[in-house]
């Protein structure tokens, strides 16, 4: 049974701020949490100059310093520490493999710089099954960041990325908002005059269309306070806007495989380096 969580961590200020946010989500589930760190010497750039054994000391001492300051913060909570030596995003897709939850450090979402950082962690996202939580330094795990956003999708077959959702407003006690985003069908781009009204008409299909979506989640779970939003546009911009001020944005990601490799989907791709809020990503049929 899956009934931990794992973060990891390579002594970091960001991979620090996600072992913050893993222990106390780890509290809220009531399960231990396992820290992590991948060596992948000597390929490691985080030590250069380091021969083996100062690169494992490093990792030691990068694992013993974080578990002594999770267990100052929750001094019930168990923790163990593992210390694999291989490529990272491998090392922690497999150590996903029989946990609950993985976390993940990132050093900023948003510009240039979060298109260009976090190679390891969108490897390891693709390269796992597992849900895959993203934070960044600035995301206090007490911080005021309140509510969960989910993106939804009518076109696709969603309940893992809803039952995560659920489960945590759930677990958090706060309220959960939906939100897609739906475009016109491209054939209305050959239609010199176009009647509003079809478009209002439209809209409202899919309004109703994702209240029938959630509507089986509102009866599981009655005590979480669920709304939703349906906008014209693109999903990812919307989600990225609904996340300024949440506590944690919720995503899905298609199990298949591009021509080019496994991938996280534009959506998904777009939440992760622009929102300003953790992000999970669920991976679904």
């Amino acid at each position: 049974m899956k009934n931990h969580v794992t973060v990891g961590v390579d002594g970091s200020a960001e991979s620090r701020a996600a072992a913050r946010w893993a222990a106390r989500e780890a509290v809220l589930r009531q399960v231990p949490l396992r820290v992590v760190h991948a060596v992948d010497w000597p390929l490691d750039p985080v030590l250069p100059g380091l021969g083996k054994q100062g690169a494992d000391r490093w990792a030691d001492q990068a694992l013993t310093e974080t578990a002594q300051e999770l267990h100052r913060r929750h001094p019930h909570l168990e923790i163990t520490t593992r210390c694999p030596t291989a490529r990272p995003a491998a090392a922690l897709a497999a150590e996903a493999a029989d946990a609950a939850l993985l976390v993940l450090g990132s050093r900023g979402l948003g510009g240039l710089v979060g298109f260009l950082i976090g190679s390891v962690a969108l490897s390891t996202v693709v390269a796992t099954d597992t849900p895959v939580v993203l934070v960044r330094m600035a995301d206090d795990p007490d911080g005021p960041g309140t509510g969960i956003v989910v993106g939804v999708d009518i076109h696709e077959a969603c309940d893992r990325v809803l039952a995560f959702a659920f489960e945590e407003a759930a677990r958090r006690g706060c309220p959960l908002r939906a939100v897609h985003g739906w475009k016109m069908p491209p054939a209305y781009s050959y239609v010199p005059l176009f009647d509003p009204d079809n478009e209002r008409e439209i809209g409202q299909s899919v309004t109703h269309m994702v209240d029938d979506m959630l509507l089986p989640w509102r009866h599981k779970f009655p005590g979480v306070d669920v709304t939703h939003s349906v906008f014209r546009g693109t999903a990812g911009e919307h989600l990225v806007a609904a996340s300024r001020g949440a506590g944690l944005v919720v995503v899905g990601r298609r199990l298949r495989r591009s021509p080019l490799g496994a991938h996280v989907g534009p959506v998904a791709h777009a939440v992760l380096h622009h929102a300003s809020a953790p992000v999970a990503v669920i991976a679904h049929d």
